[in-house]
C-alpha cells in the first residue's frame, strides 16, 4: 500500500497538496511469501509525464525530499508486514507521478510479485490559498 498524505493510493486517486507543505509519504509493504525476503532498497522517483510517451524524471528543481527517496530495508518476515515513511516537498505547482522502483542486494532471494504492481501515484500540487 502507498498513502501519500494519509491517502491510500490507488489507480485513480489523485491526491492534492500545496506548495511549499512537507507531504507525508508511506509506504507499506506485506510478505505473503513462506520466506524471509531481503535485504533490499526501494527508491521513489517523481516524474511528470507529458502524455506523449515522454516522462521527465529532472525534477530536482520542482520536487525534493525530506530525508532520502530511498529506503534500505534488512528483511521483511513472512506475512508480516514493514512500512516506510518519508516526505516530499513541492516547489512548483503541476501534475506529478511517483514511480518506486525496488533493487535487490542478492539475486538469490526474490521478491514478491506484487511489489512490482505498487499503483501509480498521481499528485497534484497546487498554489497554497
Amino acid at each position: 500500500d502507498i498513502l501519500v498524505d494519509g491517502q491510500l493510493c490507488d489507480s485513480d486517486i489523485v491526491v492534492n497538496c500545496k506548495v511549499g507543505d512537507p507531504v507525508p509519504l508511506q509506504v507499506k509493504l506485506t510478505n505473503w511469501s513462506k520466506h524471509s525476503v531481503g535485504p533490499f532498497a526501494l527508491t521513489v522517483m517523481p516524474y511528470q509525464d507529458y502524455q506523449n510517451g515522454v516522462r521527465n524524471y529532472e525534477l530536482q528543481d520542482a520536487i525534493t525530499f525530506v530525508g532520502s527517496n530511498t529506503f534500505y530495508i534488512d528483511s521483511v518476515k513472512p506475512t508480516k508486514d514493514s512500512v516506510y515513511f518519508g516526505a516530499l516537498l513541492f516547489l512548483y505547482t503541476g501534475d506529478f507521478y511517483l514511480n518506486i522502483k525496488f533493487h535487490e542486494d542478492n539475486c538469490s532471494r526474490e521478491l514478491p510479485l506484487s511489489w512490482f504492481c505498487l499503483p501509480s501515484v498521481h499528485i497534484r500540487a497546487t498554489e497554497p490559498v
